[in-house]
């Protein structure tokens, strides 16, 4: 029997689990997970407000959990999923970590990496985007709708 990798839209509905996570903690509603071999080794959410610290994306959270996890710098056997393109500042640290794979669900035109530095990515990492684009997207639209409304 062969062993079958579970799907990209299984692993980002994880991601997707930790965004909800972030929206009801009032934190913008980004989730983020890695895995590596089929198996998910780490998981976060945005927490830029509950810490007080804007490099405290998803992302960089789970780099430093994967990290811990492996015992390793380097993620290079690694995917990430995570529900928002990342941002330069996330895709620096991708960079560093030489991620595998990137898979992201909503694209983001005003601060994804994709419309500020395309080569922000080591060579190797391969990118994959729209994933469960529909929900990933509607979680932050309607996080900055409730915002509007509701400032606090």
């Amino acid at each position: 029997m062969i062993d079958q990798p579970l799907s990209d839209e299984y692993f980002m509905k994880k991601a997707f689990e930790e965004a909800k996570t972030a929206f009801d903690k009032n934190e913008v509603p980004v989730g983020a997970i890695i895995v590596c071999k089929n198996k998910i080794i780490a998981r976060a959410h945005n927490l830029t407000e509950q810490l007080t610290d804007f490099t405290a994306h998803a992302e960089m959270q789970v780099f430093t959990s994967a990290s811990e996890y492996l015992q390793n710098k380097y993620l290079n056997e690694c995917t990430l999923y995570v529900t928002l393109e990342p941002c330069l500042m996330c895709a620096g640290a991708a960079f560093w970590t030489r991620i595998g794979r990137i898979v992201y669900g909503a694209s983001d035109a005003k601060r994804g990496f994709l419309s500020q530095a395309k080569n922000a990515l080591h060579p190797s990492t391969v990118i994959k985007g729209g994933v469960l684009e529909d929900e990933c997207s509607t979680i932050i639209k309607n996080f900055f709708i409730n915002k509007r409304i509701n400032p606090n």
